[in-house]
């Protein structure tokens, strides 16, 4: 491990290698706007339809549970107790993964 460490110290300390690395162009990365429009909009419509999904499946969790209570059929309440669970979990999922994905894209452009 010593050894590791001080190869890296003699690499960092080396003059050489500051010049090695200011030799390098400074380039700024661009996503080409003929692909930043489309993935933009595929981005948007997926976290779209994924948070519409999660709406759907909480709302049909919700019938479950009313339908199992009122027909007293526990077995039906409790799976739209837990579709209610998930579609949230879901939704939240997507939310935050779409706003990685987005932050992430948005990096580079």
């Amino acid at each position: 491990m010593s050894q590791l460490l001080a190869t890296l110290n003699t690499v960092a300390a080396d003059p050489h290698w500051h010049t090695l690395a200011d030799a390098v162009p400074d380039v700024t990365p661009q996503m080409p706007k003929d692909v930043d429009k489309p993935v933009q909009d595929i981005l948007n419509w997926t976290a779209g339809l994924g948070l519409a999904a999660a709406v759907l499946g909480g709302l049909l969790g919700w019938a479950a549970v009313a339908v199992g209570h009122n027909s007293e059929r526990a077995a039906l309440a409790a799976r739209g107790k837990q579709a209610i669970l998930w579609s949230l979990l879901g939704a939240g999922g997507i939310g935050v993964t779409a706003a990685l994905v987005t932050t992430f894209y948005n990096m580079g452009t």
